[in-house]
C-alpha cells in the first residue's frame, strides 16, 4: 500500500493541514486592504519571532538564498572586504554570493562539523578590519548550530556589520536580533515555521539602513528602499506580485506557532532533537559534529563501517517512505541527516527511528530491535 512519505530532512518541512487549507483558500487582491492586513499581521509576528522592537522586517517572494543576496546587494559596494568563517555548505554559499558580487572575501576554513571559535574571528578582524561578517547559525550540512551571539559580539567590536543566515534556525533555536546586535538576519517560510517555500523575510537594523544609503552594488528586484516604501503605505503592499497563497499559508503557520508561544516551540525542538540523538546512540551509531546539545534542527549521523550513507538514505525511502538527507560536499556518502524542526510530532520521530532500525538490519548491520524507539520514548516520557 502506498502511503505519503514522511520528510525527515532539513526542509522543506511537512506542512500542517491548517496551512494547506489557508494556501488553498481564495486569493486576496495584493493591492487592497485584505492583503495589507495580512502582510501587517505576518510582519508583526515575525518581528516578535526575531525578538526585535527596532528592526524593520521585509517580505520577499524568494527562497532564503534570495534574501541572502539582498543582504549583500543592499549594504555593500564593489571591492568591500567581508569575512566568512567557513564550516559547512551554507557558509560556502555566503562566500560564493559575496565573490559573485565583486567583494573581497577573507575567511578562516574549519573542518566541517566544527563550531567556529569567536576568539579566532576576533583575532582575524583585529589584524584587518572588514565591512561585514557573514555568519550561518544553523549549518544544516553538518547539523551544527554556531554560537551567533559570541560571533556577533566579535564582529561588532571590530566595527563590522553582522549579517546572519537564520533560514533554518529561526523559530527552532534561540535567536535575539536586538540583544545580540544583529544587523541583518534572513529567514525562510519553509523551515521551522512549516509553511511552503517561497517567502524570505529579512530583518534590518538601523546600522544596516545607514550602510544601505551609501551602498552601490546594483539592485532592483531586491532593493530594500522599494520594499520599505510599499510596506509603509496605509495598506501595506509588496512592490512586485507576491506569492499570495504562500503568504496566506505563512499567516496560518505563524498562528499555529504562537498558539503555545516561542518558549514552548523551542522546548519542543530541543526535545525532538534529544530523542533522535538518544535513539541513534542506542543503535551504536556515531553522531557527527560538535556542540550536540545545541543542535536542535538537524542530526548528522556517521554511516557505520562498511555501509555508504547514501545507500541508507535511498533504502529507508524506498522501503518505508522516510525521507532523510544525504551528506553534502566532503560528507557525501559518509553521513546522513535527520531533520527534526518544524511540523513534527513524537510519533513522527518514533516512526523514523523504527524505519532506520529495520533499514540497517536489512542492509546487514546488526541492531538490537526496538533499541532506538525505546531510547526515544525514554526522552519523551521523561524516563531513562
Amino acid at each position: 500500500m502506498d502511503r505519503p512519505e514522511i520528510i525527515l530532512a532539513p526542509g522543506p518541512t511537512p506542512i500542517p493541514p491548517e496551512v494547506l487549507l489557508a494556501q488553498g483558500s481564495p486569493l486576496v487582491y495584493h493591492r487592497g486592504p485584505g492583503f495589507g492586513g495580512l502582510m501587517r499581521e505576518v510582519t508583526t509576528r515575525l518581528r516578535e519571532l526575531y525578538r526585535t522592537e527596532r528592526a524593520d522586517v521585509l517580505l520577499m517572494t524568494s527562497s532564503g538564498t534570495g534574501g541572502l543576496e539582498s543582504a549583500i546587494q543592499n549594504v555593500l559596494s564593489p571591492g568591500d572586504e567581508v569575512f566568512v568563517p567557513l564550516a559547512g555548505f551554507f557558509a560556502e554559499r555566503w562566500k560564493q554570493l559575496a565573490e559573485s558580487h565583486g567583494l573581497v572575501v577573507r575567511s578562516i576554513p574549519y573542518e566541517w562539523g566544527k563550531r567556529i571559535v569567536p576568539g579566532d574571528v576576533a583575532a582575524a578582524l583585529a589584524e584587518r578590519p572588514v565591512k561585514a561578517v557573514l555568519l550561518t547559525q544553523s549549518e544544516t550540512s553538518t547539523g551544527v548550530i554556531q554560537p551567533i551571539r559570541e560571533l556577533a559580539q566579535a564582529a561588532r567590536e571590530a566595527g563590522a556589520l553582522v549579517l546572519v543566515d537564520a533560514v533554518s534556525s529561526l523559530g527552532a533555536v534561540p535567536f535575539e536580533f536586538d540583544a545580540w546586535g544583529i544587523d541583518v538576519a534572513v529567514g525562510g517560510s519553509q523551515k521551522a515555521l512549516s509553511a511552503s517555500p517561497g517567502i524570505a523575510f529579512v530583518a534590518i537594523s538601523e546600522r544596516a539602513w545607514e550602510a544601505h544609503r551609501t551602498a552601490t552594488l546594483p539592485r532592483y528586484y531586491f532593493d530594500w528602499s522599494t520594499y520599505k516604501r510599499f510596506a509603509e503605505l496605509p495598506h501595506p503592499e509588496n512592490p512586485w506580485t507576491p506569492a499570495i497563497s504562500v503568504m496566506q499559508g505563512l499567516h496560518a503557520a505563524l498562528d499555529l506557532y504562537f498558539q503555545d508561544g516561542i518558549a514552548a516551540a523551542l522546548l519542543r525542538h530541543q526535545t525532538l532533537s534529544r530523542a533522535v540523538k538518544e535513539g541513534v546512540r542506542a543503535l551504536g551509531l556515531d553522531l557527527f559534529g560538535e556542540g550536540l546539545e545545541h543542535n536542535w534542527t538537524v542530526t548528522a549521523i556517521r554511516a557505520p563501517e562498511g555501509l555508504d550513507a547514501d545507500t541508507i538514505s535511498d533504502r529507508i525511502r524506498s522501503d518505508f517512505g522516510v525521507v532523510l538527507a544525504p551528506g553534502q560536499g566532503p560528507l557525501k556518502g559518509k553521513v546522513f541527516r535527520i531533520g527534526h524542526f518544524g511540523y513534527f510530532s513524537e510519533l513522527d520521530i518514533i516512526r523514523g527511528l523504527a524505519a532506520l532500525e529495520m533499514t540497517l538490519e536489512r542492509l546487514g548491520h546488526p541492531v538490537k530491535r526496538g533499541a532506538a524507539v525505546a531510547a526515544a520514548e525514554g526522552v519523551f516520557q521523561g524516563t531513562p
